[in-house]
């Protein structure tokens, strides 16, 4: 069993208190569930819309008919009704749409009943779960966690009310409940404090910002100081300084605001300074569409910054994911004393998909912190040269008579500026060395469908899920499609890539942005040739079912 359900109106109805008691109760009734949300970036008006997708099967993306329309405009029923499955059904009010086949229940008339027009939000969740069979009490507990007092109470009897109103025409069992259900950004900031973050700072910016409303929220219980900054100038400016100081540090924005971040991202690399960087994207350019999702910041941040230095750069493909790289980061970061930059996108940051509860046993800190020596030791070379190019890091402080100099200047092994020929020249190598273990760190895509298929679908981050759903459904229609969707993405990890793609018929990019950056990577490090291209950038995220559109376009099916 599939099921969507589309709830839409205007911001400010109470939209996502629907969703959210949904997938509460959903859930905890032992259903798989993925939530896709689409809202436009104002407080109250214009038309925002969520979907619900429950299964009883795993879910990567969400679906783009539908088999229930919960209306709270008629502009939802305009807008999406062309989306609705043969044998679905739209619910909404009776007063405001009137045409045969849609189940017009009086929704707002039973709200003034109970006292409170705000209530109809409620009714809707309550007709909802009696429709799909769902177990009252589950849902009545779920509002007992929204809610509080006299406003509990309305809400409840607006959930009877919803519940008398219409008939158990999809039964749902209930099933045993395994999941933990989270966001793309939750699960980052839980992987960041599980490594051990112990600052961030940053300026709110969406769809950023409830990765810093995250760890905020844990502060106190983690002892995680949490600064909200003037602006993205001094935010990464900020964590080098407590980085520098031996604090496991991060700062994040979206890409205006890591634009103003490029500066000290080079600091970071002349200082050979660890610090974890987010850059969740949004489309731009400039404010571009706040709300929306995009991947059209990978070439920006891959050579982000004045200067030739090292850094990596980690795509987020799910939440199970960016929990698991957040911690990884900073292992690598401390590790290689390099900015490690995490890419999300909108899209990963807000949907909330059901997925096994993280292992925490699978975390380590590794700080990589040099042990002060005891008696008489020579003068500290904070950028001592080594055949790796990672010098012994000190923490200021630590060691009785020892200095740690740093300087945004070319300097020597000592930290002191020095502009000589030879001093540049073997800076510039030792720092650049560290690629070399880089590469050994380097994960390789993830493979999903065939081991060597005809078709090659390859795409990054966030595209994952919709490629998995896509690669699923065309084998089992007798094709032979493969993916690999990358999490590493540089220093380019080839390895992969090049033996499976030397062995396609067809390798297609799926991206979304206009100018194939991805493509354009795989031209650059690899010697194979890209057939076509999928490739979308009106703000709206992928899904399977387009991919499988436009892949039947391209193979003439």
């Amino acid at each position: 069993m599939d099921y969507t359900i589309l709830i839409g109106g205007a911001a400010g109805q109470g939209i996502e208190t629907v969703v959210l008691l949904l997938e509460k109760t959903i859930k905890r009734s032992g259903y798989n569930v993925f939530t896709y949300k689409n809202y436009m970036s104002m407080v109250r008006g214009g038309h925002n819309f969520m979907q619900v997708r429950f299964s009883d099967k795993a879910i990567s993306t969400y679906s783009t008919k539908v088999d229930m329309i919960f209306a709270m405009t008629a502009e939802t029923v305009d807008f999406h009704k062309n989306n609705l499955k043969d044998d679905g059904v739209i619910i909404l009010d009776e007063d405001f749409y009137k045409e045969d086949g849609f189940m017009q229940l009086p929704f707002k008339r039973l709200a003034k009943e109970i006292g409170n027009e705000k209530v109809v939000p409620t009714i809707g969740f309550g007709v909802i779960g009696r429709y799909f069979g769902l177990d009252k009490d589950i849902a009545g507990n779920a509002l007992k966690e929204t809610f509080k007092d006299k406003v509990l109470q309305l809400n409840l009897e607006a959930l009877d009310k919803g519940f008398d109103l219409t008939e158990t025409h999809i039964q749902l069992d209930k099933k045993e409940d395994n999941n933990i259900i989270i966001n793309g950004n939750q699960a980052l900031a839980m992987g960041a404090i599980a490594a051990g973050v112990k600052y961030y700072c940053g300026y709110p910016m969406t769809p950023s910002t409830s990765v810093m409303s995250y760890i905020s929220g844990k502060s106190r219980e983690m002892g995680i100081v949490v600064d909200q900054i003037e602006d993205e100038v001094g935010a990464l400016n900020m964590a080098l300084g407590a980085s520098y100081a031996g604090t496991r540090a991060m700062t994040g924005s979206s890409g205006g605001g890591f634009a103003l971040m490029v500066e000290a991202l080079s600091l970071s690399g002349i200082l050979e300074q660890p610090v974890v960087v987010v850059n969740a994207q949004r489309p731009g350019p400039a404010t571009g569409l706040s709300t929306r999702t995009e991947q059209a910041d990978l070439r920006f941040v891959i050579h982000a910054g004045h200067g030739e230095f090292p850094r990596m750069v980690i795509t987020l493909r799910n939440p199970e994911d960016a929990f698991y790289q957040a911690a990884r980061a900073f292992n690598i970061a401390e590790k290689y004393q390099i900015p490690v930059i995490l890419m999300t996108e909108e899209y990963l940051t807000d949907y909330m998909m059901t997925t096994k509860p993280f292992d925490f046993s699978r975390i380590t800190i590794e700080r990589n912190i040099a042990e002060p020596e005891g008696g008489n030791v020579e003068r500290y070379k904070r950028y001592k040269y080594t055949e790796t190019g990672v010098s012994p890091r000190l923490l200021p402080g630590k060691t009785r008579d020892t200095v740690v100099l740093v300087d945004s200047h070319e300097h020597n092994e000592y930290g002191n500026i020095d502009e000589s020929i030879e001093t540049r020249n073997a800076m510039m190598r030792k720092r650049m060395s560290k690629l070399e273990g880089l590469r050994d760190e380097l994960m390789e895509p993830e493979q999903l469908g065939v081991d060597n298929p005809e078709v090659l679908l390859v795409g990054f981050g966030a595209t994952h899920g919709a490629l998995l759903d896509a690669v699923e459904r065309l084998n089992s229609e007798g094709l032979s499609v493969g993916a690999l969707v990358f999490g590493d993405i540089w220093p380019f990890p080839d390895k992969l890539i090049n033996s499976v793609g030397m062995n396609a018929d067809k390798i297609i990019t799926v991206e979304q942005n206009m100018t194939g950056q991805l493509e354009s990577i795989i031209l650059e490090k690899t010697r194979l040739q890209i057939y076509d291209r999928i490739l979308k950038y009106d703000g709206r995220a992928i899904n399977g079912d387009e991919i499988i559109q436009r892949l039947n376009t391209i193979l003439d099916r």
